[in-house]
């Protein structure tokens, strides 16, 4: 049995480039039958990283848990070597890793939420790596644990310290995450998707951290399926397929000068300022498309003036959405854009008259959501059609999605005779989705993420609706299935002359696919333009700090 040595490596061993921590060679993972990753090697440097790219189902998460011993235990890991700083990781006990986690690894995990214990106070999760391995006395580790909140950016760390993580907003509790993974100072550091689903300042924030630790000679392992986020921290990169490295090299030379046919793709299927007008999914370089023709007449939507305030459990008043107002056109699509706790998605609930406002009011055709009865109400509903982020979450998990597309067809404008008719109008839904009549039968739980999308698209097709509000409809889908879904919705506009109200925080997407753009902030509208204007003339601040905080794979 080989013996590892859990003494961290010091400062003055680790410099930038100059020998391989990490050595990894033909490593190969599998669940029963089924191999996840199959063969691959790379090697990781002090003072660099190495970014590890890939969609759902690459192996790179696997990858990644596999470094630090927490494949599972239905896991089959086989490789010719795993070596860190000269000891042999592959036959590791259980208890050897927990001597190695924190000490010689630090891991961040995407979801900070999920991986901080939220009954514990902070401070006690952040020091937890400084209990494990018996680092100071209790008092001690509590100084420690507020001196790396501090370290990482945390305002007012003394206090954060005492809170529970529920109390702490995602980018705070992204940071104490990353506090803890580096409270012992580990020479490697591995980031699983440690930016996804946060907003692009506290994204740019995270990443200045990871880039500060590479500075001082920490090697940086970084998984993500985001190209861009990539260009700006990797000296490396491999991109994964089906449990492969495809590609690997030098970062500029894999996102500037790719080989593979399936890098390129990738790379042609981020949504940018450059991207606009064109299609994104099906080919390795953008193809230009035809702009649709707007109706500027009667706006098909109008928001005038809409407050919402909301009273919380301290009985303080809340505004939320302050006095916001915007039209929308036939055959248009109008972006609104913001971070977490902006109001944007509080103001798409108003528009789809989920919530009633405080103050102001949604016009429909000209037509006052506020002044109708619930009988004058119903039929104007159907106009409105809607697109969640999640759509597993909107549907009855008991229901095939032909129940969820006839059941829609049936409080539609012209609902089915029978049920002939409405299977035949779902097929053509289906079909003109991308999908088949195959899949009617099917249970969404056993769809992909994008064909889940793509029967939530039909389902907001199904009553005819002259708008669809798009809330984050693709913020969870990997970068190849993302560009088929706005290559879909474009495609549906131009053909039915649907208007959408497009709720996102990607500035990449909302450029992508808008021809007007709200900015919001803290409930209000701070900038209004055609999407040139807002993206190339910006006027207010706050716009400038989001797009200088875009990660661009220019910076690579």
């Amino acid at each position: 049995m080989t013996t590892v040595d859990d003494r961290p490596v010091g400062r003055a061993d680790r410099v930038s480039g100059t020998t391989e921590l990490l050595r990894v060679e033909n490593l190969r993972v599998s669940f029963g039958a089924t191999e996840v990753v199959g063969g691959i090697s790379f090697t990781a440097r002090p003072g660099q990283c190495l970014a590890i790219v890939g969609e759902s189902g690459s192996g790179k998460s696997v990858t990644a848990r596999t470094l630090v011993g927490l494949t599972g235990p239905g896991a089959r890991v086989s490789a010719d070597r795993i070596d860190l700083a000269g000891a042999d990781l592959l036959h590791t006990t259980e208890r050897a890793w927990r001597g190695l986690r924190g000490r010689q690894i630090g891991f961040v995990l995407q979801d900070a939420l999920v991986s901080l214990d939220q009954l514990r106070r902070v401070g006690d999760e952040v020091a937890e790596p400084l209990k494990l391995h018996r680092w100071g006395n209790r008092a001690a580790r509590a100084a420690k644990a507020v001196e790396l909140l501090a370290s990482v950016g945390v305002p007012e760390p003394e206090v954060r310290a005492q809170q529970r993580p529920y109390e702490l907003s995602g980018g705070l509790r992204q940071r104490a995450l990353i506090a803890s993974a580096i409270a012992l100072d580990p020479p490697l550091l591995i980031a699983d998707e440690p930016t996804t689903a946060l907003d692009v300042t506290v994204q740019a924030q995270v990443l200045d951290l990871l880039a500060a630790s590479k500075e001082r000679g920490t090697s940086i392992i970084l998984i993500s399926h985001d190209l861009s986020v990539v260009a700006r921290l990797a000296d490396e990169v491999a991109v994964m397929r089906d449990g492969h490295i495809v590609e690997h090299g030098p970062a500029g030379q894999v996102l500037h000068d790719p080989r593979h046919d399936y890098t390129r793709m990738l790379l042609a299927a981020i949504p940018s300022e450059h991207t606009r007008g064109t299609r994104l999914s099906g080919t390795a370089t953008t193809v230009q498309r035809a702009r649709r023709q707007v109706d500027r007449g009667r706006p098909v939507l109008e928001a005038r003036h809409l407050t919402k305030v909301f009273r919380g459990p301290d009985k303080v008043d809340r505004t939320v959405v302050d006095d916001v107002s915007f039209e929308l056109f036939g055959g248009e699509t109008l972006g609104i854009v913001g971070e977490s706790g902006s109001g944007k998605t509080t103001t798409a609930r108003i528009a789809l008259a989920i919530l009633e406002a405080t103050s102001g009011e949604v016009l429909l055709r000209g037509e006052p959501w506020s002044a109708l009865s619930t009988d004058r109400r119903r039929p104007l509903r159907k106009q409105v059609g809607v697109v969640y982020q999640d759509p597993l979450s909107s549907f009855d998990p008991r229901w095939s999605v032909g129940r969820i597309v006839t059941d829609a067809l049936a409080t539609g404008r012209r609902p089915p005779s029978s049920k002939t008719e409405a299977r035949d109008r779902a097929v053509r839904l289906l079909e003109q989705v991308g999908l088949t009549g195959a899949h009617l039968a099917s249970s969404p739980l056993r769809l992909s993420g994008g064909q889940r999308q793509r029967v939530a698209i039909a389902r907001a097709l199904a009553p005819e609706p002259s708008v669809i509000v798009c809330d984050e409809p693709v913020s969870a889908l990997d970068v190849s299935i993302q560009a088929q879904v706005l290559d879909l919705l474009t495609d549906l506009q131009d053909e039915l002359g649907v208007s959408y109200l497009f709720i996102s925080h990607d500035l990449g997407v909302i450029h992508h696919v808008s021809d007007r753009i709200l900015v919001m902030k803290d409930g209000r509208v701070v900038e209004h333009g055609t999407a040139t204007e807002v993206f190339e003339r910006p006027r207010h601040p706050y716009t400038r700090q989001l797009l200088t905080a875009v990660p661009r794979l220019g910076s690579a």
